[in-house]
């Protein structure tokens, strides 16, 4: 259970005081009483100690953020003290607990996984030595997610009078902003802990070690135990932040992805290294609260590895809103400015630049979580720091099987989450195998983008006679209606057959509209059996109709 940790009350002479540092780290095992920040007042130093016994679920208040009493400054999720809990229920030290299956990792391939072996009657374990729900739910997919629609009610404020409606002003409260992202993390969090309680999953806190194919042994912040394992082990230990190899990345306030989302203000200025996914989510996110963005991308386009018409469209997008981007551009050097702010050193071209901004975000690269696994010693084979596996999600070692990031296929939850049913289902002798033929991807920009099959370039390269339908939002009802005319489908088609092989979006609803082209592309259904499907109308679906129409050669609201 997540419970509020707010600043005590001071002295009669204290009014406001400095939290001055914090003494534990997000995701950290706290003790009740344990010192968990320090503030400073008066010149005095004061130690803070924990209500609370669980982990230091969210940080609120950054270090040297000024505070007062009742000031909310953290969430620790509480150890549960019902001992009929099977999720909360504790092993002494010395004591072997015995399950069908074991996963490490909680995030979205770990937790799916452990639910899918026990719908097929395991008794399962899942250990996790921070949060529940991972990167996905903590640090990525779903915090974003929530400053995205902050940005898109912010904007579409800001456009009222195309819609009738004549607002004065309308203010950002950031702080409000960041509070609502963090109930949204905590809620869905809750929202799995109740799930795997409810399939009486145990719930184990700490860092699983393999010791073998049927052992693991768990370090927690309490004691040692080991586990049994009859059937198979999950691994699903995710992935983090890279480090990249730049002078003066470790500078204060340069933030990577997960220390972005602890930001309590607002900057004036934000340089973006890195035009990928994640890095242009934030560059719109933060333009749409009136920051000044700057991205800086290595490759000649933003998102290098989306159709080149789509990426291109995006970065029009970008400069159209003020966001400045430099591509094939190398950053060289992060330093402090005179002015306190952050100063980017970048070559392109043979030309030496420097960007000013008073925060950097990088957000190039993610490393996998493969230490402190016992992986060396099981033998497990290795594709450079990814686990090797096969279609069945199974490593060499027999009854070891690995999902999500930490197998180098996709870096992306919902393939996670596909693997961890996969791989759940072969250890309960279901026989399953995971397809990646048919993977959507989206991207939370405005407009968005949806993705699923071969782009163009690639559909060529691989010899197809190709064949390309698109179709412009400013020709969909729905979305002149609603004023989202930015954006495009675009159909990639075998000619030969009418086999759709790739379908690319970019505009209002991309990321669910998409998912018309991925079953209809599972299904083997063809160019010309979808553009006679009816599709409602005014509908934003109607786009893939109409660019499959487009495709072969029949455009009916397009010339």
């Amino acid at each position: 259970m997540l419970r509020e940790v707010k600043v005590p009350k001071f002295s009669s002479t204290i009014s406001e005081a400095t939290l001055a540092r914090w003494i534990k780290k997000e995701g950290e095992f706290v003790k009740k009483g344990e010192p968990l920040f320090e503030i400073s007042a008066l010149k005095l130093n004061m130690e803070v100690e924990s209500p609370f016994e669980g982990v230091l679920s969210k940080i609120i208040v950054s270090e040297g953020t000024s505070i007062k009493a009742d000031d909310l400054v953290a969430w620790i999720d509480v150890v549960e003290k019902d001992e009929s809990s099977a999720a909360s229920a504790h092993v002494v030290s010395g004591e072997v607990a015995t399950y069908d299956v074991a996963v490490i990792g909680g995030g979205p391939g770990g937790y799916v996984a452990a639910i899918r072996a026990a719908q097929l009657g395991a008794r399962v374990v899942l250990v996790e030595k921070a949060l529940l729900g991972g990167t996905c739910l903590n640090w990525g997919c779903i915090p974003t997610k929530a400053l995205v629609k902050s940005a898109s009610v912010y904007e579409n404020i800001k456009r009222a009078s195309e819609f009738g409606f004549e607002v004065r002003e309308a203010l950002i409260d950031f702080k409000k902003i960041m509070n609502r992202k963090d109930k949204i993390v905590a809620a869905l969090r809750s929202g799995i802990e109740q799930l795997l309680r409810a399939r009486k999953i145990e719930v184990v806190k700490g860092q699983g070690r393999i010791s073998s194919a049927d052992e693991i042994t768990v370090y927690g912040e309490k004691e040692t135990r080991k586990i049994k394992v009859e059937k198979g082990i999950i691994i699903a230990t995710g992935s983090r932040p890279a480090v990249l190899p730049i002078p003066g990345i470790e500078t204060t306030g340069v933030l990577n992805s997960d220390q972005i989302l602890e930001l309590d203000e607002l900057p004036r200025s934000i340089t973006i290294i890195g035009g990928g996914v994640i890095g242009m989510e934030y560059a719109f996110i933060f333009n749409a609260f009136g920051v000044d963005v700057t991205v800086i991308e290595l490759m000649p386009e933003i998102l290098p590895n989306m159709d080149v018409e789509i990426s291109a469209a995006l970065r029009n997008a970008a400069l159209k809103r003020g966001i400045k981007v430099h591509a094939s551009t190398r950053v060289s050097e992060i330093k402090r400015a005179e002015n306190g702010g952050l100063v980017v050193a970048a070559e392109t071209e043979g030309k030496s630049l420097l960007f000013y901004s008073e925060k950097v975000l990088v957000t190039i690269g993610r490393a996998l979580n493969t230490e402190d696994l016992g992986l060396e010693e099981l033998g497990i084979e290795m594709e450079k720091s990814a686990i090797k596996v096969d279609g069945q999600l199974r490593t060499n070692v027999p009854g070891i099987y690995a999902v999500g990031d930490v197998n180098g296929k996709y870096m992306l939850a919902h393939v996670a989450s596909a693997e961890g049913i996969v791989a759940a289902e072969n250890i309960m002798g279901t026989p399953s195998e995971m397809k990646y033929d048919f993977v959507p991807s989206a991207v939370f920009t405005r407009p968005e983008i949806g993705s699923v099959g071969l782009t163009q370039k690639a559909a060529e390269e691989l010899g197809y006679e190709v064949k390309v339908g698109k179709f412009s939002y400013r020709a969909s009802g729905k979305a002149v209606a609603s004023g989202e005319v930015e954006g495009f489908v675009k159909m990639v088609v075998d000619g030969k057959t009418g086999k759709i092989l790739g379908v690319h979006i970019i505009g209002e609803g991309a990321s669910d509209v998409v998912h018309e082209a991925a079953v209809a592309m599972a299904a083997g259904v063809d160019a010309k059996t979808l553009a006679r499907v009816i599709h409602a109308h005014p509908t934003l679906a109607e786009c893939i109709m109409e660019s499959a129409h487009a495709a072969i050669g029949e455009p009916i609201h397009t010339l």
